[in-house]
């Protein structure tokens, strides 16, 4: 039977193995974001376009995108 987890024994496996997923999931969040909002109808300025793939904040990115799927405003996602 084979292990399909991986031992991370090295100071540099422990520092480095998994650094990128946080990272992956607030890009996917902020992909979200912007999809929601264009598929609404929303033209998105650029100012607002980096505020969004530039958030590193994993909840933030989740609230705007609760609030993308019901807002009037563009204004109101940052409300």
């Amino acid at each position: 039977m084979t292990s399909t987890t991986w031992p991370v024994y090295s100071p540099f496996a422990r520092e480095h193995f998994g650094r990128g997923k946080e990272e992956g999931k607030e890009e996917e969040a902020a992909k979200l974001v912007i999809l929601v909002l264009t598929a609404r109808g929303f033209t998105l300025p650029d100012q607002t376009h980096t505020q969004i793939t530039t958030c590193k904040d994993l909840n933030q990115l989740e609230t705007w995108a609760t609030r993308a799927a019901t807002i009037q405003t563009l204004d109101d996602l940052f409300a």
